[in-house]
């Protein structure tokens, strides 16, 4: 898990000092995120992706979707599958996973929530909605719990609408 931990703040860091040009406008499909990002409500707090850190990529039969914003916040989807449809985020088999990370920006210490976790049984969905040669659109939720600790966090109410990287 601590490998989870250091590749999500790797992630995070790079996000956050790429620039890459997505389109900022408004698209259809996606759960209203708008293009170029990814949206959410991790426990209490919004989130919203910066366009500039937000990518799609494929890699064998995986879609890895993934955003972060300048707050030091990400949100991370693998999926096995390469096509529209409802994806179980479920210790029943790790093919489908879901992650949140905050990293303090002053001391860089981090807090990766994941799904699934041992003993969590289903704790999410991802669905695909559109998927195209260029992007993916969709919905998702989970409940992931603390790398380091027993608290869990809900993220709800979560859209996608990426590119993928070229």
């Amino acid at each position: 898990m601590k490998t989870i931990k250091n590749f999500s703040f790797a992630i995070v860091l790079a996000l956050t000092t790429i620039l890459t040009s997505c389109s900022s406008s408004d698209g259809g499909g996606g759960g209203g995120a708008a293009a170029g990002t990814i949206k959410a409500k991790a426990g209490n707090v919004n989130f919203k992706s910066m366009t500039q850190a937000s990518f799609a990529m494929r890699q064998g039969g995986m879609i890895i979707i993934q955003g972060s914003d300048a707050s030091g916040r990400a949100i991370q989807l693998m999926v096995t599958g390469n096509a529209t449809g409802t994806y179980e985020i479920s210790d029943n088999g790790i093919s489908n996973i879901g992650s949140y990370t905050e990293i303090n920006l002053n001391t860089f210490d981090s807090t990766v929530w994941a799904a699934p976790y041992e003993g969590s049984g289903a704790v999410g969905t991802v669905v695909i909605e559109e998927l195209t040669d260029t992007s993916v659109k969709g919905t998702f939720s989970f409940t992931g719990k603390n790398q380091e600790g027993a608290d869990t966090k809900a993220v709800t109410n979560g859209a996608f609408n990426v590119n993928f990287q070229s």
